[in-house]
């Protein structure tokens, strides 16, 4: 859906005041003007597109930098000493490091939007969903499909989800169904076996059940309930007790930490970009908690986040960056998703992507 980067795609200089970090660390070096700037830039856009190290020849070329081939020169050999560019075999051209994609993305003062098509087209695929379930398999199916690359979806936190509705059904006289409705679209159920109460019984549970909890965090929910067996008559707290567990229990297991995982196959068009074997970034994507925290905290406003190379913190992934943000509703992030593929990606329209789906996923969590 999206087309490889050109040259010039890419507004490149000193971020604008006010806007969201996108990194966790920034390489600050006042040795670095801005058209050393320029030139990195212009390895990082050229090696992504063609997978081959850059001479300054073909930044001439292919660049109006307005300087003298032997000015290029000076400038490569200025950034490889300085370790954001380095030489890979004996060729005459350079490739970016760890380093130097750290400074591309960090003075990057904007990312590639998305088309109108492209935005049309996420809107009609998302605002498809029929549930949460599908909301979170159609975004992870988009974002392979929009970066090609490895995406990675994380459920709402119950943990920062309110109850939206709890309902009660009568199996049978001793068999109730509990089902936990949150804000965040989350549906969990139970079966809870009790000593038998009526229908008259389970009606009024469910309606003073609601009434106490409904609008609530999920955190608030067990201080609430506390006492709640009380208001009920003493042949019927066993029962009561019974659900108030359920509930509980439901809330306590912390189910939200789910990860679904899309487009792995996408890692075998980027062979190349592996210095050893795909193997290590395989097996550390097989781990939910690695997953989990790649992703990073659910806490605090939607930020994109970039983390390159070893910043990952683990070795397996050290050949690969990830790309994150958080998303939510009402501005309050409940979850977070995002892209994880080679260093040598195009970061301006992953960024771009990840952003917009994240804030597409939001709107749909308003309007659930």
């Amino acid at each position: 859906m999206r087309e490889d980067p050109r040259p010039g795609d890419t507004v490149f200089g000193e971020p604008r005041l006010g806007e969201p970090r996108l990194a966790d660390s920034r390489v600050e070096d006042p040795r670095l003007d801005r058209r050393r700037l320029e030139v990195l830039r212009a390895i990082v856009q050229d090696y992504v597109s063609t997978q081959e190290p850059i001479g300054s020849k073909a930044l001439v070329e292919r660049h109006n930098l307005g300087v003298s081939p032997a000015t290029i020169r000076n400038d490569m050999a200025a950034l490889e000493e300085e370790g954001y560019i380095h030489q890979p075999h004996t060729s005459a051209g350079r490739v970016p490091t760890d380093k130097g994609y750290r400074l591309f993305v960090d003075r990057l003062s904007s990312v590639k939007p998305l088309s109108s098509a492209e935005r049309s087209a996420i809107h009609a695929f998302l605002g498809g969903a029929v549930d949460l379930d599908d909301v979170i398999s159609r975004t992870v199916r988009l974002l392979a499909q929009i970066t090609r690359q490895v995406a990675v979806v994380q459920y709402p936190s119950l943990s920062r989800s309110a109850v939206r509705h709890v309902e009660l059904v009568a199996i049978t006289p001793s068999r109730i169904m509990l089902v936990l409705i949150t804000d965040t679209g989350r549906v969990e159920q139970r079966f809870v076996e009790t000593i038998p109460v009526s229908e008259t019984t389970v009606a009024d549970l469910r309606a003073r059940l609601n009434a106490l909890i409904v609008g609530h965090r999920l955190s608030e929910v067990p201080g609430r309930v506390d006492d709640f067996a009380d208001q009920f008559p003493h042949e019927d707290r066993p029962a009561i007790d019974s659900l108030v567990a359920a509930l509980l229990e439901v809330i306590v297991e912390q189910r939200e930490e789910r990860v679904v995982l899309g487009g792995t196959a996408n890692l075998t068009r980027f062979r190349q970009d592996f210095p050893d074997t795909i193997g290590p970034v395989l097996e550390a994507l097989e781990e939910q908690m690695v997953l989990l925290k790649l992703l990073g905290e659910t806490t605090g406003p939607s930020t994109l986040t970039v983390r390159i190379g070893h910043e990952t913190g683990y070795e397996g992934l050290s050949a690969t960056s990830v790309v994150t943000s958080g998303y939510g509703r009402d501005g309050d992030t409940v979850a977070q998703l995002g892209v994880l593929g080679p260093t040598r990606m195009d970061y301006p329209g992953t960024m771009g992507a990840v952003s917009a789906v994240a804030r597409y996923v939001g709107r749909i969590l308003d309007q659930a």
